[in-house]
């Protein structure tokens, strides 16, 4: 029997000294297991004198782990002792054992760290149904203050930090987010965003070298007035969002010069066959449109040296599919033996043609659509306006000329990188910057910061911003004339590799913890769960 108990104690209680068990037996759906303490003596909590002298015992009951997905209740006999140094205030005190109970403990300590576990990953409600799953009896306010009551982890002394906001409540009230730029761990939450918050925790880290942050004011006085000595550190991809915006703004400054820009046409590529032969082999189609433009852009940077797989992973298309481009010489090859899929509107095309014919035209697409839908079709209207526009002839007057491209559109082209462009991306920038100096003025400014931004070649920004305050264009040079007053940051941005690049994704995952919760959380349950998590 004393052997099958002192294996009991080493399954129940495997890192827990001083205690013996004296029984386990079932109760109903729990489990009751029945221990006692065997330390020789105890210390007083107030005094630290150590007494053998008991006083009394009585039984406690602490829930314990579940076993096996049943409730465990431990049954403790623990000894009352008696304080015999005579200045102690404290005359009896109850012994507690390191690392299964506290006092007044409701729970053993595995349990409440189980618990805690439990809260900062998935908070109160869905953390209450896994452990009502798991056989623990929690609700979702006791997870959330075993939550609370886990200690922060040390911070220590960083040499490096980066600064962001995060929206507590977005449009309204934001915070901001410390982590260590070398380790990428989540030093600190402050509440608000302001210097006045950020500067009193640089002060408490004097050993601070560098502040990674963005291009707010606020940041940069807190590090400015709180420590001096660290270098400030402008991020890389912020600077490259404000250009983005600023080439916007002039963008729309000239949207007039974009309203007369031809439209573009490829460049027309010799022609080695007779006029008979291109006649009757030359592809048309969507397809083959698609299929022309795809083989161009892999034989492209296949001329660049870049490998299929290397291509494949720039595009984002499947190896084999690369292949098929780059084993072909012509993508006419491509196109070649390709038969048309079937479409609903085949047997409805030629009443549709006798239609549009009788009207001379001025029926509408909705009425055709109408019409064949009594008539037994049963696809969608986006389909007969596909084969409308490629089908049907236009019997009077002229087409209307394509829309000019909008804002947005041009912006993209200047601002992406060309290889990212399509072939007709390409020829529509191509068109804008033809028609418009001051677009094309742009997109060298934009072109070279880039440059100057990926190759970390800041020691080029002076005369970048020389440059670009001459060239008098509004959006980038206002760009330009604001980088002056952060100088020093942005330039240590454009020629070190710090960046804050980690502090962005410790804002995601801060995204991420207020969803769970709902919105429902309070700051200090937030800050928590983020430097814990």
């Amino acid at each position: 029997m004393s052997q099958m108990l002192s294996q009991l104690q080493e399954i129940l209680f495997p890192s827990i000294a001083d205690v013996a068990v004296v029984s386990v037996a079932t109760a109903g759906e729990a489990i009751r297991v029945e221990a006692r303490c065997t330390a020789a003596g105890a210390a007083c909590p107030d005094c630290g004198d150590w007494s053998e002298r008991v006083h009394s015992s009585y039984l406690r009951f602490p829930a314990d782990l579940p076993s096996g997905g049943r409730r465990a209740v431990l049954v403790l006999r623990v000894r009352r002792f008696r304080c015999v140094l005579p200045s102690c205030l404290r005359r009896t005190f109850v012994e507690q054992v390191p690392g299964l109970t506290r006092r007044r403990g409701q729970a053993t300590e595995r349990l409440r760290s189980a618990m805690g576990a439990i809260g900062l990953a998935l908070a109160g409600r869905a953390g209450a149904r896994l452990a009502k799953l798991m056989g623990i009896g929690v609700s979702r306010s006791t997870l959330l203050r075993r939550v609370m009551d886990l200690a922060d982890p040390p911070s220590g002394q960083p040499r490096a930090v980066g600064v962001d906001d995060f929206a507590l409540r977005k449009g309204h009230h934001y915070g901001t987010v410390v982590i260590d730029a070398v380790s990428h761990q989540v030093l600190d939450l402050l509440p608000e965003r302001d210097a006045a918050t950020l500067a009193p925790w640089l002060a408490r880290h004097p050993g601070i070298e560098v502040v990674c942050r963005d291009r707010s004011g606020a940041y940069a006085e807190a590090a400015s007035t709180a420590a001096p000595q660290a270098m400030q550190v402008a991020d890389r991809y912020h600077l490259w969002r404000n250009l983005t915006v600023g080439a916007e703004k002039t963008v729309a400054a000239h949207r007039l010069c974009l309203k007369d820009v031809p439209p573009a046409t490829p460049e027309p590529e010799p022609d080695w066959e007779t006029p008979e032969e291109a006649a009757d082999d030359e592809p048309s189609g969507r397809f083959a449109e698609r299929a022309q433009a795809h083989h161009a852009l892999v034989h492209q940077l296949i001329s660049q040296g870049m490998g299929l797989r290397e291509i494949a992973r720039h595009l984002g298309w499947g190896r084999h599919t690369v292949q098929r481009y780059a084993r072909v010489a012509r993508w006419q090859d491509m196109v070649k033996g390709r038969a048309p899929r079937p479409s609903k509107l085949d047997p409805f095309s030629s009443c549709l043609g006798r239609r549009w014919a009788e009207t001379n035209g001025r029926v509408t697409i909705r009425e055709l659509h109408n019409e064949i839908i009594e008539r037994g079709y049963r696809g969608g209207y986006t389909t007969l306006v596909e084969w409308a526009r490629r089908e049907l002839p236009v019997l009077e007057g002229a087409p209307p000329p394509p829309a000019p491209p909008s804002t947005r559109q041009v912006t993209g082209w200047l601002t992406r990188h060309p290889a990212t462009l399509t072939e007709e991306e390409k020829l529509h920038r191509k068109a804008v910057l033809a028609r418009c100096p001051e677009l094309e003025a742009a997109a060298e400014l934009i072109s070279s910061f880039a440059e100057i931004l990926t190759m970390l070649d800041g020691h080029r920004l002076p005369e970048w911003i020389t440059d670009a305050s001459q060239a008098r264009l509004p959006g980038i040079s206002t760009f330009a004339d604001h980088l002056e007053s952060d100088f020093d940051a942005v330039t240590a941005g454009l020629t070190t590799h710090w960046n804050s690049g980690p502090v962005e994704g410790t804002v995601n995952r801060i995204k991420m913890l207020k969803r769970q919760m709902f919105g429902r959380a309070g700051f200090p349950l937030l800050r928590k769960r983020v430097l814990l998590a």
